[in-house]
């Protein structure tokens, strides 16, 4: 529309210049100079009927302020000199928030809150006419403000640390419902740089410290616990095994006792045996010998063992035998 009513001021320019020179000296000059100017101006006029639309936006197309229903795509398009393309960035955008707000036990929060967001390409006409190309201020800025502040009311201090992740999905889900209806579509979200009062921070440090020396208190407690369990099982352990010994080392001397009286048994068995058997064996012996003997063998045993001195008598059971007997 600007370059329309320029173009227009130098045409109207350069046709009264051209009839104020026509009647002077300098005739032929003015008539060059009108003509250019109408020239320069129906360029103007020319160029206002085209509109450029970047990459990544869609051009919304009105007529002296009024919305029409035609949007463009990326490129150069034909309008009408008196209409106007209003280009809507529909590429991803980033938003960030410097914000306070307060925690369910009235603890007082510093953070810094991103979204990533981008428009619907096919609604940015409605999102331009409801609102304007201004919805980051208008909207979006005030809808973080209120989801951050809802959500963080429903943790303590503690919690808001601990429990960030869990923050963030709950802030990103509500500001996701708030912005659909818009046509505004959320991306991606980051909670940055929580931060409390200095007080809170020393309370928790101070309340950190003292957790862990309860935990390490009691870590050495079950250690120091564990110990004895494990030395009186030692104890336990020993004492049985000890017992188990004796009690070995018993039935092994009962039954080496038995082995040593049974052997003893059996050796006086044997021992008596033989005794038998050579008792046996003497009496047979004895028997067999005194079968044998003969007055002829006792005669003979006796010639045997005669030194060679005859006696001269002998006492028999009926005479008085001589030497000389003998010999007959």
């Amino acid at each position: 529309m600007g370059l329309l009513i320029f173009g227009l001021f130098v045409v109207v320019i350069a046709i009264v210049a051209g009839i104020a020179m026509k009647n002077s000296r300098a005739g032929m000059a003015g008539k060059i100079i009108s003509v250019v100017g109408a020239i320069v101006g129906l360029v103007f006029i020319i160029m206002s009927c085209f509109a450029t639309v970047p990459t990544g936006h869609t051009g919304i197309l009105t007529t002296f302020g009024k919305v029409e229903d035609t949007t463009y795509e990326a490129g150069v398009h034909f309008i009408l000199p008196w209409q106007k393309v209003v280009n809507m960035d529909n590429r991803v955008q980033k938003l960030t928030k410097d914000m306070e707000a307060f925690s369910s036990d009235i603890q007082e929060v510093s953070l810094i809150y991103t979204l990533n967001y981008r428009i619907e390409s096919s609604q940015a006409q409605k999102l331009y006419k409801t609102v304007g190309t201004n919805f980051a201020t208008t909207i979006i800025e005030p809808k973080i403000e209120d989801a951050v502040k809802t959500i963080t009311a429903q943790y303590n201090a503690e919690n808001l640390v601990s429990k960030r992740a869990e923050l963030g999905d709950k802030i990103e889900n509500l500001l996701t419902e708030s912005l659909a209806s818009y046509n505004i579509v959320v991306t991606g979200t980051a909670v940055e740089n929580l931060d409390f009062t200095n007080e809170f921070t020393n309370a928790v440090e101070a309340k950190q410290v003292a957790e862990q020396n309860k935990i390490k208190a009691k870590t050495e407690q079950e250690r120091e616990t564990m110990e004895k369990e494990e030395e009186l099982k030692r104890n336990e352990a020993a004492a049985q095994s000890a017992a188990k010994v004796a009690k070995t080392e018993a039935e092994a001397a009962a039954e080496v006792a038995k082995i040593q009286a049974n052997a003893d048994l059996e050796v006086s068995k044997i021992q008596a045996d033989a005794a038998e058997y050579a008792g046996q064996k003497e009496a047979a012996k004895n028997k067999a010998i005194s079968e044998s003997i003969t007055d002829e063998l006792l005669e003979y045993n006796y010639i045997l063992q005669w030194d060679g001195k005859l006696p001269e008598t002998y006492m028999g059971t009926d005479k008085v035998t001589t030497i000389l007997d003998i010999t007959k």
